[in-house]
């Protein structure tokens, strides 16, 4: 494990050197969001309400709303304050164990002892658990000065943090007044002795994560799942085909989709429209291929770019053409004789 803070527990006039590490850890899966149709990530992007535009860490500052106004923050005012930066967990105080209410019990943290001898660690130990008392401290951590309470867990000390009075809630409920008959406790005390029991916190699971991860592990067996790269999307990069306009953002589905649309539309409509072309304009090409013939000659130039549209009228009259190219003759040879060479191996 990797300590989170270090320094020293002081009472008095002793010191005891220690490691701050954290004691507990969430067994609970992780899950992220991903989109129904494509199962692509999801983002939350920190966009600013005024101008709309998504904002850089550098550029937010902390604000303090009372309901009517709103009181702006920078980084450099709160380094300015005096917040306490010390590396000691002051022991303020000596309690029993049972004065400490567990609805103020907050994060727990194991404590190890640093240096050659561990004697003062263990003498603090060993006092708390002979007096059964528990050290109430004062420390600073990220920043922030806590309340906290030293108690003893097996061979360690736990430094357990506390909740300040303010932090709980005042009620304005409870239960209603009633009288409660002596056969009544009798009986409520013979259930509760029928549930006793040394605890052992071994004993008890988390069925529904249990239940989750077994559902999780199926779905793998059974293929049922994505690769994980694909769910962040293509990197907007010029190498994935993104029109080399290097934007270096991530495109929608919608931006691709029309994309994809106007690039068909592009490279096909020559083909779409010959082949339209050729059931009703089939007997025009016909007639028209001999006066043709002869305004090829000046064509020649101006169909080498739009060839594609040329090759497909003269696809629906090939054997025509072919026939109008002999009856040309020698007219043809000085020009026209390659483009008619060409329609014919394209055909």
């Amino acid at each position: 494990m990797r300590a989170i803070w270090s320094g020293e527990i002081t009472f008095g006039l002793v010191n005891v050197p220690v490691k701050l590490y954290g004691a507990t850890r969430s067994h609970d899966l992780s899950f992220h969001q991903v989109h129904d149709e494509d199962q692509g990530r999801i983002r939350y992007q920190r966009t600013c309400e005024v101008c709309g535009r998504e904002i850089d860490y550098e550029h937010i500052d902390k604000a303090y709303d009372d309901g009517d106004k709103t009181v702006v923050l920078t980084d450099e005012e709160l380094e300015d304050l005096p917040a306490e930066d010390n590396d000691e967990i002051d022991v303020v105080q000596f309690v029993r164990d049972e004065q400490v209410d567990p609805i103020l019990l907050g994060t727990s943290y194991f404590l190890e002892p640093v240096g050659r001898s561990s004697k003062a660690y263990v003498l603090l130990r060993r006092t708390l658990e002979d007096t059964e008392r528990t050290a109430i401290v004062t420390f600073t951590l990220r920043t922030k000065t806590r309340l906290g309470v030293l108690r003893v867990h097996e061979d360690l000390l736990a430094l357990q943090t506390l909740r300040w009075p303010t932090d709980l809630k005042d009620v304005d409920f409870g239960p209603s007044k009633t009288t409660i008959s002596a056969k009544e406790l009798t009986m409520s005390a013979s259930l509760v002795e029928q549930f006793s029991g040394d605890f052992d916190p071994e004993q008890f699971t988390d069925e529904y994560q249990e239940q989750l991860r077994e559902l999780v592990e199926a779905k793998l067996d059974e293929g049922d799942s994505v690769d994980t790269d694909a769910t962040f999307g293509k990197d907007g990069s010029a190498d994935d085909g993104d029109d080399g306009d290097g934007g270096g953002k991530v495109i929608s589905l919608m931006d691709a989709l029309e994309r994809s649309v106007q690039k068909r539309r592009g490279s096909g409509s020559s083909s779409g429209d010959a082949k339209a072309a050729q059931a009703t304009k089939g007997s025009k090409a016909s007639k028209s291929s001999n006066s043709s013939n002869s305004s090829k000659k000046a064509d020649g130039a101006k169909k080498t770019g739009s060839s594609k549209k040329a090759d497909g009228a003269k696809k629906s009259s090939g054997s025509r053409q072919a026939s109008g190219a002999k009856k040309s003759g020698g007219s043809k040879k000085s020009g026209a004789s390659t483009k008619s060479g060409s329609t014919k191996k394209s055909a």
